[in-house]
């Protein structure tokens, strides 16, 4: 009797180490592949599967300025990005002197995340369905943000948007840069996969 509840003990024990082995695809990866692409490959009439453009990474960059004078301004700003990415950040330092500013060559001013894969797509997923719609009177994003190579730049005005954040914890709001890397060719391409992503774009102003 005892070794037969040893034995089922020790099966449960493998089913749950079994389970949390188990990565979940990200939901907007499927959708990709089972509706971006098609749709791109259409729109644009590419002839090989491998030309419709894909999202490569996703930079969330924040910059505190204020990091000169209290080096406590960064740990937080470290501390919100990690919360609000789940990942580890890499800090920023000053790559010029600048005195008007008292700032030094080398002195930490922010903090960077590149996010890839799964949890590039989770985040995107976030930032989508949760993130956005909590900002104040939102009515979509520029399209004027794009770099010319197919790659688009989100400013962010308060980490307070991302439910991860804890309002009651935190001693200033700052905000971030969040950069979608794609493999386009162009910004008008890059345009209809952030899109068909579901990025909500206000209605196109260049056409």
């Amino acid at each position: 009797m005892a070794k037969e509840k040893k034995a089922k003990k020790e099966e449960k024990i493998e089913a749950v180490e079994t389970a949390a082995d188990v990565k979940l695809t990200p939901r907007l990866f499927t959708f990709y592949k089972e509706e971006v692409i098609p749709q791109l490959k259409e729109r644009f009439s590419y002839k090989n599967i491998m030309e419709v453009p894909k999202l490569e990474k996703i930079v969330v960059n924040m910059g505190i300025g204020g990091a000169v004078q209290d080096s406590k301004l960064l740990e937080e700003a470290v501390r919100d990005l990690e919360a609000i990415t789940g990942q580890k950040a890499s800090i920023r330092a000053a790559k010029q002197s600048i005195s008007n500013f008292k700032l030094r060559e080398g002195m930490k001013i922010g903090a960077k995340v590149t996010l890839r894969r799964e949890r590039m797509y989770e985040f995107l997923d976030r930032l989508i369905s949760v993130a956005l719609p909590r900002v104040r009177d939102f009515r979509g994003i520029s399209d004027k943000s794009f770099d010319g190579r197919g790659n688009y730049t989100l400013g962010i005005k308060e980490q307070i948007i991302f439910p991860e954040i804890n309002v009651d914890r935190i001693t200033r709001v700052v905000g971030m840069d969040i950069t979608f890397v794609t493999s386009a060719k162009s910004d008008n391409e890059a345009f209809e996969l952030l899109t068909a992503f579901g990025v909500p774009f206000r209605k196109k102003e260049n056409q």
